[in-house]
Order: structure tokens, then sequence, then C-alpha cells
């Protein structure tokens, strides 16, 4: 993709979408990512003030923002391995590759509830912006294919740590097969992204139905929280009467697997869950369904 002042896709006003419907006559897909991170002990932890600290001590590990991770992988994920399967959810989940190689009991259980994978860098803590070209190209290329050994199956999705891109990030992930990204969170629905010859879905990801920007950003508390999940719920699933919509639902083991958290998630998913006419959906299953039945846009 070469630089430009707007995205590589044309400007489309929602009240001008074509309609379809989902799945049986569903008018509001909701898929729920679960981002599934590593970050090494040794490693900057990301965010302004961890960066702060992580430099100013660089020869001592950040143990206590680097735990605050690592108890999302030791206790949160379990705590939604549960809680998404009580409500019939398949996760699409937002996976660094180190995760395989360090934490394979979490892969083989998200394989177990046939959740769907998408690549999600190596680690949370580098970025694809803070890599040159070929950094960037080996770095996908590991990622995809480490996941594919592990989980049996490679990705067709792509979020990238942090939503980060380069200008060359498209090129490359559409090279490796990628299907679909969600890191172009500016819409409600799916639309198609201009390659070079290629063509890239991008369905809608969340940075506010989300709990790390919620919670680190916005300072809310669970309820809140869930308050927020129900609001966003309520409001697509009133214009999805009339059109189509999409909600994303992003979610992190290590904040909303605590448990002071998991119960306000847990009852804004409830919640949700009852109502008729919505489809529980995975990335790719959306992206699909978009794509056959909605060829031009």
């Amino acid at each position: 993709m070469n630089p430009a002042t707007y995205g590589p896709f044309p400007y489309r006003p929602i009240t001008t979408r074509t309609h379809f419907s989902w799945p049986n006559g569903a008018g509001l897909a909701v898929w729920v990512i679960p981002n599934i991170e590593f970050f090494h002990l040794s490693h900057v932890m990301p965010g302004v003030a961890n960066e702060r600290v992580s430099k100013e001590h660089a020869k001592v590990p950040n143990i206590r923002n680097w735990s605050v991770r690592d108890y999302g992988n030791r206790v949160g994920i379990w705590r939604f391995f549960e809680m998404l399967h009580r409500h019939g959810i398949r996760g699409t989940a937002s996976l660094n590759s180190d995760i395989c190689l360090y934490h394979p009991q979490i892969i083989e259980k998200a394989v177990e509830l046939n959740w769907e994978f998408m690549g999600h860098c190596q680690t949370n803590a580098i970025r694809l912006n803070e890599m040159n070209p070929e950094q960037e190209q080996q770095a996908i290329h590991e990622t995809l294919d480490i996941i594919r050994s592990s989980s049996g199956k490679k990705p067709v999705g792509w979020l990238g740590a942090g939503l980060s891109e380069t200008w060359n990030t498209l090129d490359i992930l559409a090279e490796e097969g990628i299907e679909y990204v969600a890191d172009w969170a500016c819409d409600d629905l799916p639309f198609r992204m201009n390659l070079a010859g290629k063509t890239m879905m991008s369905i809608p990801y969340s940075l506010h139905v989300n709990d790390t920007t919620q919670f680190f950003n916005q300072k809310l508390t669970a309820e809140q929280f869930e308050t927020l999940m129900k609001a966003q719920f309520d409001w697509l699933y009133k214009e999805s009467k009339s059109a189509p919509r999409v909600m994303a639902i992003a979610l992190h083991p290590y904040v909303s697997g605590v448990p002071q958290w998991t119960g306000a998630v847990d009852r804004a998913l409830e919640y949700i869950c009852v109502h008729k006419d919505i489809w529980l959906a995975t990335g790719s299953e959306i992206s699909n369904h978009f794509k056959a039945h909605v060829p031009n846009e």
C-alpha cells in the first residue's frame, strides 16, 4: 500500500451500504475477541507509564506490570474458556504466537473448544511499526507459521499488536494468505480494502467495547463496563432491525479475567445472548458471509 491521505478503500456512508441479512435472517452479528497475549519478562511493558518505569530500571525486570499480564494466562483465560462456552460463544482469539511456545495448554484448550485464531504478532511488547520491512515480513510469517503448527490450522485473520501497521503490512498479510484484518476500527460493517492486485476484508473491531481502553484509559469500573456493553448492544440491535450491523467485543484475560470484572462481563454476555435475531459468529464467518452476499463493497 502506498502512502496516501485516505485508507485503501472508498468512503461509503453506512446509510448507503447494500442491504443483506446474516444467517437465519439475523440483523446483528456479534463476535467476541479474547486477546491472548505474551510478554517477555525481559521486555519493556507497553504503555506510557510502563515504558517510563521499564526504561528507568532497564537492568531489572518490571515484575509488577509483567505479573498483571501473566495472571491473564495463568488464571483469567481459563475463566474465559468456561464463560464463553457456557454462553455458546466461540471465541476468535487474537493470538501472540509466543503463547504457543510458552503456554501450549492454552492452545490445546482453545482448539478443544473450536475457537478461531487470528494472528496478533509474536509478542504484544513488539509492534510491527517498530520494525524495518524485512523484520516485519519475517515476524508476520513466523507468527502465522507457529500458530499453524501449534493449532493445526493457519489463521486467515489478523489483528496487529496495538492495532499497528506500516505501509507494507496489508501487502505482506495478503501474500501470507490472510483474508481479513480487524485493525481498521472505522465501521459497523465489513468492507473491502484494495491492494495491488488483491483484496483484503476489513471487519469491525472495537476500541470502545474493549476492556483495556476502558479500564486503563477511561478508568471505568466493572459495572460501568457492563453498562457500556449493554448500551452498545441495545443501539446496534435497534439499528439492525432495519439494516445489518456487527458488534465486536474485545476482551483481555488480564483485565476481564480478574474476579471483580468477570461477573460484569458474564452478565453483559448473558443479556446479549438471550436476544433473538442475533448471530454469534467468528471473524472468518463474518468475513465469508459478507463476501458471499455483498460482492461489490
